[in-house]
């Protein structure tokens, strides 16, 4: 019985029907298949190994209220049995030839991927094939499934520092997919159906919105050849376009007995696709992207406020989120908010060259260095065809960030902290001020 309704493509010659490919640089290849399937590649003739997945441009965003949580439970499920292996011979096979199969859930996009070495590449490709288009989701392991997703929701929830940030989402984007959490909520954990998987997966991965890569020691042809031969029964359909996403900035606090207070603070940031994102990704490093950032020199060097304080800029696709998060002491969060707040006002006023020069080299040593991972590049890849319908040259990126100057900052600071902003708390907050009083240090 098939897992979903399914309409097969087959492909025969496939340097007849494929579309031609195109190049973006020396090492890539892409081409897509007839059925809509992009196959793409980055060769690295140094390595002997090579990471090859398929990066999927659906997940928690795409969710409903009702099913939160299943994007992450079917990425669980497709590893847990399929018409020709069970979850022991999936693990099994990829072990075998001492390789290593793992899956990631977003809130935009989910992944499924192994690195092997170059000889196994084949292998690796007819398993994640098998995963996504022929597994059974038995109710068995449906229901062991659901009991680990509850376990690992359970967990999230004993860890402050990691369950703070999906308090700080919800605030951010209230009543709406983006705010939801991807491990989705015990009731609807519980809850969810085989007919609700099944029912996800033949709605969202479509060959228009999947993307196969592979890095490293990989023939582009051969995976063209393999790919159209064994991803020939994944549903052609359109899915539906997910919720807009409406950033609106708000409060949430929740009183704990904790040791320390986990204090995030946020603003509304640039999309991945924006004009001032590489701006952003500056500031923030300026700000608090290392421990030469204004935030761990002032805050923690001079002051001994915090152990840990760091900032962050997430993109999406049509909006993102700037955070700075603090773990502190119940007294000290009385000092640390002002202090936090007048090192933003700060960066409003001035940034000097050395600071600019310093955050712009982490940055582009950060993407250089990823580039020696068959993993960093497999991933870069699939993510830049499904958000930009290109790889995007590391020399492009680096020519961006170089073109940011001290007016780009300054501009891209002033936006940023005119949006109302979004405050998430744990733990004591006897000495937290309001809501009211942080949002006033913005006005």
């Amino acid at each position: 019985m098939e897992p979903f309704e399914k309409r097969a493509t087959t492909i025969a010659d496939t340097s007849v029907l494929a579309s031609p490919e195109y190049e973006t640089s020396p090492s890539i290849r892409v081409t897509t298949l007839p059925n809509g399937l992009r196959v793409a590649t980055d060769t690295m003739p140094h390595v002997e190994s090579a990471t090859v997945g398929i990066w999927t441009s659906c997940g928690a965003r795409n969710e409903t209220a009702p099913e939160n949580g299943v994007a992450h439970l079917l990425e669980h499920m497709l590893f847990k049995g399929t018409k020709r292996r069970n979850a022991q011979q999936i693990a099994e096979e990829i072990e075998a030839v001492g390789g290593q199969m793992n899956a990631y859930t977003a809130r935009e996009n989910t992944a499924y991927y192994a690195r092997v070495l170059k000889q196994d590449v084949a292998l690796a490709v007819d398993i994640v094939a098998d995963l996504l288009q022929h597994s059974t989701f038995d109710e068995e392991e449906l229901a062991r499934e659901r009991s680990v997703v509850l376990q690992e929701i359970g967990q999230a929830n004993d860890t402050p520092d990691d369950i703070i940030f999906d308090h700080f989402q919800g605030a951010a984007f209230p009543a709406q997919a983006m705010g939801r959490p991807v491990l989705g909520t015990p009731d609807t954990v519980s809850s969810m159906s085989r007919a609700a998987l099944t029912g996800y997966l033949g709605t969202h991965y479509v060959p228009s919105e999947l993307v196969l890569t592979a890095a490293g020691a990989v023939d582009h042809d051969r995976l063209v050849e393999q790919a159209a031969k064994q991803f020939d029964s994944l549903p052609i359909s359109t899915p539906p376009a997910p919720q807009a996403i409406d950033y609106r900035g708000g409060d949430f606090r929740e009183e704990q007995d904790l040791e320390q207070l986990h204090f995030l603070l946020g603003f509304q940031g640039a999309a991945i696709g924006d004009a001032d994102y590489y701006a952003q990704s500056v500031l923030s490093t300026v700000l608090g992207g290392g421990m030469s950032s204004r935030l761990f020199q002032e805050v923690r060097e001079k002051r001994g406020l915090v152990y840990s304080i760091y900032t962050f800029a997430s993109a999406y696709r049509e909006s993102g989120l700037f955070g700075i998060y603090a773990g502190t002491g119940p007294s000290e969060i009385a000092e640390l908010v002002p202090v936090v707040c007048d090192e933003v006002q700060k960066v409003i006023d001035h940034i000097d060259g050395a600071e600019i020069d310093r955050a712009r080299a982490q940055i582009k040593a950060g993407l250089l260095m990823s580039m020696e991972s068959t993993m960093s590049r497999a991933e870069q890849l699939g993510q830049h065809l499904l958000l930009f319908g290109r790889s995007i040259p590391t020399q492009e990126i680096i020519s961006k960030i170089d073109a940011v100057d001290a007016a780009a900052l300054k501009a891209a600071a002033v936006q940023l902290f005119s949006s109302r902003p979004t405050i998430a708390a744990m733990g004591p907050l006897a000495h937290l001020e309001s809501y009211e009083t942080t949002a006033a240090r913005f006005s």
